[in-house]
């Protein structure tokens, strides 16, 4: 995995050195209630069944990333989030189970150093070979960017530093899952055939004037030391914000990563290839990590270009950072 996305694995930056928490436990029943849409989940986009082509049709991607070969797949109608989960909506979990995410539990997390508010005993090193990514203390879900910062500030913003379980955990309260990557892309598509991005093929749209209209969340200037927000944002920005897809979604490209149910396995579609059109593909049984879906803010052409469509990356199911977070589908019936 590229690492400007986010830094693989715990021991990256530092939290092997801490016992590794145990399973989560819900200490209060799943959630019955629908979400308020005050608490940032609520919205959801009921996607038709159909059939599309998953893959990457222009071969752009990175070849150990296994974006190819396009193969078809078909799919159940399904629900899903019309935004990643928010700050609010998960601190309602966190308030109703006393849940301890893994970073919480670890101590430190991953924070992109142009974003980190943290008193300097708190920055402990850097990640190996990613300098850009420092190892703060008390950085966690509700301190996104270290112990200066607080969740409360962004409430509206994506929820970030969460682990697969983390996330797991959340779906299990809230009566959700993770999706799928074959649901993850096919929403994410919107109803365009083989697109590259949410809304075509060209990463910028012509104002009025001539200048470029921004339609995600990604890094503009020199990465990784010089970002000049000209899509109005160093880090994070709330979940509605840009225009949705064609089914609702909103920031399929940039933002945060999100994870996926699914094992990383790059020469799955492969074998998908090989059963032709594929029903409701659970992903493989076994890989590498859990897959992240969509890139992050940190993207860039010139270093990782993964805020394509059909892009994929990984990380192993214990990586909390800055830049990634979840969506959730609705339980199979």
């Amino acid at each position: 995995m590229s690492s400007c996305c986010s830094p693989s694995g715990r021991s990256d930056h530092g939290a092997h050195a801490h016992a590794a928490p145990q399973a989560f436990t819900l200490s209060v029943p799943p959630r019955a209630a629908a979400f308020p849409d005050t608490a940032g989940h609520g919205q959801q986009a009921l996607i038709p069944a159909g059939a599309f082509s998953m893959g990457d049709p222009f071969d752009e991607g990175y070849p150990g990333d296994g974006e190819t070969p396009v193969h078809q797949v078909a799919l159940s109608a399904f629900s899903i989030d019309t935004t990643a989960v928010g700050n609010a909506a998960f601190a309602a979990f966190i308030d109703a189970t006393g849940y301890r995410t893994e970073s919480e539990v670890y101590g430190t997390s991953a924070v992109f150093h142009l974003a980190v508010q943290a008193d300097a005993p708190d920055i402990l090193g850097t990640a190996a070979g990613t300098p850009w990514w420092l190892n703060v203390r008390g950085a966690d879900w509700a301190h996104p960017a270290g112990p200066l910062s607080h969740w409360q500030d962004i409430p509206d913003h994506p929820v970030t530093q969460v682990s697969h379980s983390d996330a797991l955990a959340y779906c299990a309260w809230a009566g959700r899952a993770l999706p799928t990557e074959a649901q993850w892309e096919y929403a994410a598509r919107g109803g365009l055939h083989q697109s590259r991005y949410p809304w075509g093929n060209e990463l910028h749209g012509v104002g009025e004037t001539g200048d470029p209209v921004h339609r995600c969340n990604i890094w503009q200037g020199t990465f990784p030391t010089d970002n000049t927000v000209d899509d109005g944002f160093l880090t994070t920005a709330p979940v509605d914000s840009f225009e949705p897809n064609g089914y609702g979604l909103h920031q399929t490209s940039g933002n945060v990563w999100e994870w996926c149910a699914d094992w990383f396995l790059p020469k799955y579609y492969k074998s998908c290839l090989a059963q032709g059109t594929v029903a409701d593909p659970p992903g493989p049984t076994i890989g590498r990590g859990r897959v992240m879906r969509g890139g992050s803010y940190l993207c860039h052409d010139s270093y990782c270009n993964r805020y394509r469509l059909a892009a994929r990356s990984s990380n192993s199911p214990e990586s909390a950072s800055g830049n990634l977070g979840f969506r959730t589908v609705a339980l199979s019936a």
